[in-house]
């Protein structure tokens, strides 16, 4: 196998197709030089350049090697620093598991901090669940997961990013709007609404049901994405309950009021992450999520 010292050897005759040259700028003798230039055709067991007394020019085999030899020495040189970057959590990649809900409010902003101060590292995002993203966090498939309470804090580390409160969405032209009070439950009885879904949206669920007496016969559609419940409530076919951000959607024909028993900021997202990740970006994005945070 040919040396890097010796591809560094061939790459300078080659460019100035003159040994005198090439051994000038390569700091040593033409004798050293000319000895590596012919290890390296034996090794390879091809002719390189063809030399007289007067002319040095490459080869076909040698103009191919010289493309190849110079990707080679350019990723050589720049490994080491690759490296220290990664070692320092200024390189790598940071896998981000995100609900929908996040993806709207938190995820670009997060993202944005992520490009200005870690801009080498590639971030991957994957559109989940809580419960998909706890599997995917202890199966090391992510590194990091936007998402909402429980979750076991033997296996996960959290930060909370964003409390929020819980809202009642609402067609524009619904009777509750004319209300100057918050939305009770009394005032939902026997309204169409349009519910979490008890095991995709359970933290949501179970939010809403300790909040309202709600009457199953009365949910008309069962989803796990806040943006598929506003969007059926601009249509018109009920009520939902989601978290403020839901606002930042942008959707027309829809009102939110506040609903009566529901606490401020009671409606709480987590980055979470495993206790024994290793992973030097992650720990350099936690440390800036808790330089921002306090």
């Amino acid at each position: 196998m040919f040396t890097l010292d010796q591809a560094r050897s061939f790459i300078a005759v080659a460019e100035e197709l003159h040994f005198g040259r090439a051994a000038a700028r390569l700091n040593m003798t033409q004798p050293p030089l000319s000895r590596q230039i012919q290890k390296l055709e034996k090794t390879l067991g091809v002719e390189l350049l063809e030399r007289d007394n007067r002319r040095v020019a490459l080869t076909a085999a040698g103009r191919a090697f010289l493309v190849e030899s110079r990707k080679l020495v350019v990723a050589a040189d720049r490994a080491p620093l690759l490296a220290r970057r990664i070692a320092a959590g200024r390189s790598g990649v940071l896998r981000i598991g995100f609900t929908a809900a996040s993806g709207f409010s938190l995820l670009g902003p997060l993202l944005s901090e992520i490009e200005q101060v870690l801009p080498d590292v590639d971030v991957n995002l994957q559109e989940l669940v809580t419960g998909e993203q706890l599997h995917a966090l202890q199966d090391g498939d992510l590194d990091l997961g936007l998402a909402r309470p429980p979750f076991d804090t033997d296996v996960f580390e959290s930060q909370l990013l964003l409390a929020e409160d819980l809202l009642v969405a609402a067609p524009a032209d619904h009777p509750l709007t004319a209300l100057k009070r918050p939305v009770t439950s009394a005032d939902l009885k026997d309204l169409p609404l349009i519910m979490h879904s008890p095991t995709k949206a359970r933290y949501f669920y179970d939010h809403v049901v300790r909040l309202v007496e709600v009457e199953h016969r009365n949910v008309v559609h069962t989803v796990s994405q806040i943006l598929t419940m506003v969007a059926l409530v601009a249509a018109g076919r009920g009520l939902a309950f989601v978290p403020e951000s839901a606002r930042l959607l942008g959707i027309p024909g829809v009102a939110y009021l506040r609903l009566s028993s529901s606490s401020t900021d009671s409606v709480e997202l987590h980055a979470l992450w495993d206790r024994h990740s290793r992973n030097p970006a992650l720990h350099h994005l936690l440390e800036l999520l808790r330089t921002q945070l306090h």
